[in-house]
């Protein structure tokens, strides 16, 4: 199977799904994307990792890292294996005394890579099918559309309110505040 190597680009809601969010992957040499509908607690999970926020307690994604590291094992890298009948699948490749993979929700296999630091793999196939290649406009749209809003707060007010969400383990809050102090230090 061929991998195409990625990072991944944003997680915002989605206007699809009431409660969801949209996680999209970017190939890394390249301009395709993979967008990905993912739920708002596995959402919270990625995006917490990525901003280096931690809870007062380990998350189950935090948790399921430590029993991994516990038991000796790692996880290499994870990969978008397959797209069926609109469900993504994903594969969670562990060096251990056995290598072996496990079948994983891209969304959960995610959640690990970030918190292992290792590569995430989109199969050729599933880009094929389901990737996208934005024109210039379309970058430009979802730009403005992120841009877009009421008068922003100062980043130290919510960079406040995020810890805050936190120490009171509102990481729905906290995702929230995340993503409008990422548009403020972005269109600064």
């Amino acid at each position: 199977m061929e991998r195409i190597q990625v990072d991944i680009l944003a997680i915002s809601t989605s206007s699809v799904s009431g409660g969801a969010y949209a996680l999209i992957l970017k190939e890394i040499n390249g301009e395709r994307r993979l967008p990905i509908i993912i739920g708002a607690f596995e959402a919270q999970a990625i995006a917490l990792e990525i901003e280096g926020i931690k809870p007062p307690r380990p998350m189950t994604h935090d948790l399921l890292k430590n029993v991994i590291d516990a038991l000796g094992a790692s996880v290499i890298d994870i990969t978008i294996s397959e797209l069926r009948e609109g469900t993504f699948y994903a594969r969670i490749s562990l060096d251990a005394d056995v290598p072996r993979e496990i079948d994983s929700r891209p969304s959960d296999a995610i959640a690990l890579a970030v918190r292992f630091g290792v590569p995430i793999y989109v199969a050729e196939e599933v880009f094929a099918e389901a990737g996208i290649t934005p024109d210039f406009e379309d970058e430009m749209d979802f730009e403005e559309r992120t841009a877009r809003g009421p008068e922003k707060p100062s980043a130290e007010m919510l960079q406040q309110q995020l810890r805050e969400a936190v120490e009171r383990e509102d990481y729905e809050e906290a995702a929230r505040l995340r993503d409008e102090l990422r548009k403020l230090q972005s269109s600064g």
